[in-house]
C-alpha cells in the first residue's frame, strides 16, 4: 500500500493494449495521482478482440474512469444487454434465458425461487422467466434505463453491453492518453530483469529503446510475455473440464432488429455466440478439436448466422485455465495473460476489469511485500474457480445423447466445489453464494432448472401461504412485471434517440 517516502512506486509500464492494457491504463490514471503510466504496444500484433459482451459489473468500471453512457454506447457502435438466450444446451429444443437482475421478490426469510419451486408444483406459477423484468423486456426487444418499477418494490433493469472491443480499446486510448498516459509503439524484443531479486527491471524494443518500470503489467495476450515468457510462472490447465480449445470468429451483417441479449446455440461440439451490434453482428463458433475440424467448425458457423458475413472467418486457438500466479514478483498479469475461460458468460472483461480492482485495493510499493502479493493471487484465483464452476456447469448438466462431445461433458468428473452446490440445489433448491464470487444465487438457478436439474422439493416455510395466497403472490408479480415491459420503448429507438453511432465505422 502507498507509504510515505523512497518506496512509493511512481512508474508503471504496461506491455500490451488491447482491451487489457487500455482498461488498466486509463483506471490507473484516474485514480492514482503521482504515476507515471507507460503503455508498449505493436500495430503490427492483433489483438483477439472476440470479448464483445459484458455483464452488468462494467458499468461500475465505466463510472470510475468517469464515462458518460451515451457517448460510450455511440463511439463503440454498442447495444444494451439483458442476458444470455441459451439454446439447445439441455436437450435439443430446450430455450432458456440467463437473464441478469431480480426475479419476482423475497418474502419473509426466503428468495422468490422457493415460492416459485412450490408453485410450480402446485400447478399456480408459470414460466420462471415471466417473474424477470429482464427477460420479459428482453424477449419483446425493449429497453430503457429503468431503476425500479414505479410504485413497487421491484427492482427494474440490470443491464450491460455488446460493443466492439477493438473501438472500446481505442475509446479507452483516448481516455488515457488525455490523462497522460503515454503510450510507444514498437515490438518487445528482450527482458531484462535484476539479478538478484529476479524482478523485471526494463522491456528493450526491437530498436534497442530500453523502457524501465517499477511495476510492470503483462496485458501482452495468449504470448504472458512478461508473467510467462520471462517469469515462467507456470499454467494450470483446465481442458479436462472444458475442452473447447478453438473458436472461429467472423462479422455478418444485421438482419433485423438488434436483440437486447447475447444469443449462445450449442452445436454438435460446442457452441456458437451471437452479438448484435450497432453496425454488425458477432458471431462465432467455440469448439472442441478432438471432436470436430476447422472446416466443419467454419461451415456450421456459416450456415447459423443470420446476415451476410463481412469477413473471412477467423480462427483462434487456445487453452482454458489460468496462470498460477497472476502477480509473480513486480509483474501483474491481466487479461488473456493471466489465463482463459471462455466467453460462454461474457466474463472475459469483467475479469480483467476485476483484476485491476484487486490491484488498485492492493497497490504495492517497491518492496513488493509478499503478504500483500499471496492476498491478490488467493482472491484472482477464487474469482477464476467460481466462474469456472459456473461455465461447467453449462456443459455438465446436459441431457443431448447426439454426440459423443455432450456425452463426455456429462459423464466428466467435475470439482467438488461445483458437485457440492449441485448436490445441494437438487435437495431443496437451495443455493449459497460462497464470499463474493462473481454469479448470485438467481443466476446458478436460472441455470440449473434451464438445463433440467430440478430439485427434489422447496423450503418449508414456502409453505406459510396458502396456495390461494401463493397464487396471488406469485400473479401479481408477473403483472406488475408484464405491464412494466409494456409501456418501454423498442431497444433500436432507444439507441435511436440516446446513443446511435450514426454512419458506420
Amino acid at each position: 500500500m502507498g507509504r510515505v517516502g523512497d518506496s512509493r512506486i511512481t512508474k508503471v509500464v504496461i506491455v500490451g493494449g488491447g482491451t487489457a492494457g487500455w482498461m488498466a491504463a486509463a483506471a490507473l490514471s484516474r485514480t492514482m495521482d503521482g504515476l507515471s503510466i507507460r503503455l508498449v504496444e505493436s500495430e503490427e500484433i492483433g489483438t483477439v478482440g472476440v470479448g464483445e459482451a459484458t455483464i452488468p459489473s462494467i458499468r461500475l468500471f465505466n463510472a470510475l474512469i468517469g464515462l458518460d453512457e451515451d457517448d460510450f454506447v455511440r463511439e463503440t457502435r454498442g447495444s444494451f444487454k439483458l442476458g444470455v438466450q441459451f439454446h439447445d444446451w439441455g436437450q435439443l429444443g430446450d430455450v432458456y434465458m440467463h437473464a441478469f437482475g431480480q426475479v419476482g421478490r423475497s418474502l419473509g426469510m426466503l428468495p422468490f425461487q422457493q415460492y416459485w419451486l412450490r408453485g410450480r408444483a402446485e400447478g399456480v406459477a408459470g414460466r420462471f422467466g415471466d417473474y424477470s423484468l429482464n427477460e420479459t423486456v428482453a424477449l419483446q426487444n425493449r429497453f430503457a434505463r429503468l431503476p425500479h418499477i414505479p410504485n413497487t418494490s421491484l427492482d427494474g433493469i440490470a443491464y450491460a453491453f455488446h460493443f466492439d472491443a477493438a473501438l472500446y480499446a481505442a475509446y479507452l486510448r483516448r481516455i488515457a492518453e488525455a490523462a497522460g498516459v503515454e503510450r510507444t509503439e514498437g515490438k518487445i524484443a528482450e527482458v531484462r530483469r535484476n539479478g538478484e531479486s529476479g524482478h523485471v527491471e526494463a522491456v528493450v524494443l526491437e530498436n534497442g529503446t530500453a523502457i524501465e518500470g517499477e511495476l510492470f503489467i503483462d496485458c501482452s495476450g495468449f504470448r504472458a510475455l512478461l508473467i510467462e515468457g520471462a517469469l515462467e510462472t507456470g499454467f494450470e490447465d483446465w481442458t479436462h473440464w472444458l475442452p473447447c480449445d478453438r473458436a472461429i470468429a467472423v462479422p455478418s451483417e444485421n438482419a433485423g432488429p438488434a436483440r437486447p441479449y447475447t444469443q449462445a446455440f450449442a452445436h454438435r461440439s460446442g457452441w456458437q455466440w451471437r452479438i448484435p451490434l450497432q453496425h454488425r453482428t458477432g458471431n462465432g463458433h467455440v469448439f472442441c478439436s478432438d471432436f470436430l475440424s476447422e472446416d466443419e467448425a467454419a461451415a456450421i458457423l456459416l450456415a447459423n448466422i443470420e446476415g451476410r458475413p463481412l469477413a473471412e472467418p477467423r480462427t483462434l486457438r487456445f487453452r482454458t485455465g489460468m496462470r498460477q500466479r497472476a502477480w509473480s514478483g513486480n509483474v501483474v498479469a491481466l487479461g488473456l495473460a493471466s489465463g482463459f475461460l471462455e466467453p460462454i458468460e461474457s466474463t472475459s472483461i469483467h475479469l480483467i476489469q476485476n483484476g485491476i480492482a484487486r490491484l488498485l485495493a492492493h497497490f504495492p510499493d517497491r518492496d513488493f511485500d509478499a503478504a500483500n502479493i499471496d492476498a491478490y493471487n488467493r482472491r484472482i484465483r477464487f474469482d477464476h474457480e467460481r466462474i469456472r464452476d459456473f461455465i461447467i456447469l453449462h456443459y455438465h448438466a446436459n441431457q443431448r445423447t447426439d454426440s459423443s462431445f455432450w456425452t463426455r461433458c456429462r459423464e466428466m468428473a467435475i470439482p467438488e466445489t461445483l458437485a457440492r452446490k449441485i448436490a445441494l440445489f437438487r435437495s431443496q433448491g437451495q443455493l449459497v453464494r460462497e464470499g463474493d464470487e462473481l454469479f448470485v444465487e438467481i443466476g446458478w438457478f436460472q441455470v440449473l432448472t434451464g438445463q433440467n436439474i430440478v430439485p427434489r422439493g422447496y423450503h418449508p416455510m414456502a409453505d406459510q401461504l396458502s396456495r390461494e395466497e401463493l397464487s396471488g403472490f406469485v400473479g401479481d408479480i408477473e403483472t406488475i412485471v408484464a405491464g412494466a415491459a409494456s409501456r418501454l420503448p423498442t431497444h433500436d429507438d432507444f439507441i435511436a434517440q440516446h446513443c446511435a453511432a450514426g454512419v458506420p465505422a
